[in-house]
């Protein structure tokens, strides 16, 4: 309903949602494709070092790849992906989601940089640009910003829900 009011509201504004999980699930897909290609193949703490974090988020950009829409890629270690295609199917595999909370503690700096990164780059190219960033607390509050709001659920059996129904339309 934020969306709506904003985009209904006068004068109307152009929105774009933002949503760190995404960045946590390619990261966490690169982590465990690192340890998959490993010989043998390692576990995910060892993928989580400081020079492999940072490799992986190198291999994270953010774009207009086709032009008009902005979306992450992820090109490294044998992939080639663009999230917008993978985030209800690849980026919610077992083999991320089973990962995510191990590889979340460790990267929720690199994360919030990069989610910064984009939406400057959003709003740098159209000023007039709002982004809704979803995402904890804990780590959407270290997105500088002159507004914030905060959301919440009457009834958080509703997330879980949601994901399960996410996952079954995928």
């Amino acid at each position: 309903k934020l969306r709506q009011g904003l985009e209904s509201g006068e004068p109307p504004k152009k929105v774009v949602t933002w949503s760190n999980g995404n960045i946590f699930r390619s990261v966490t897909l690169l982590a465990a494709t690192w340890c998959e290609q490993q010989t043998p193949p390692a576990e995910l703490q060892q993928a989580l070092t400081k020079e492999n974090l940072a490799s992986f988020m190198s291999m994270l950009s953010f774009d207009k790849f086709d032009g008009t829409n902005y979306d992450t890629r992820i090109q490294g270690l044998g992939l080639d992906l663009y999230v917008s295609q993978v985030q209800n199917t690849t980026l919610k595999s077992p083999k991320v989601s089973k990962n995510i909370p191990t590889v979340a503690q460790v990267t929720q700096g690199e994360v919030i940089l990069f989610a910064a990164r984009a939406i400057q780059i959003m709003t740098t190219a159209e000023p007039n640009l709002f982004v809704l960033l979803e995402g904890r607390a804990q780590t959407v509050n270290y997105v500088p910003t002159p507004h914030r709001f905060c959301l919440v659920l009457s009834d958080d059996t509703l997330i879980g829900k949601r994901r399960a129904a996410k996952r079954l339309m995928a």
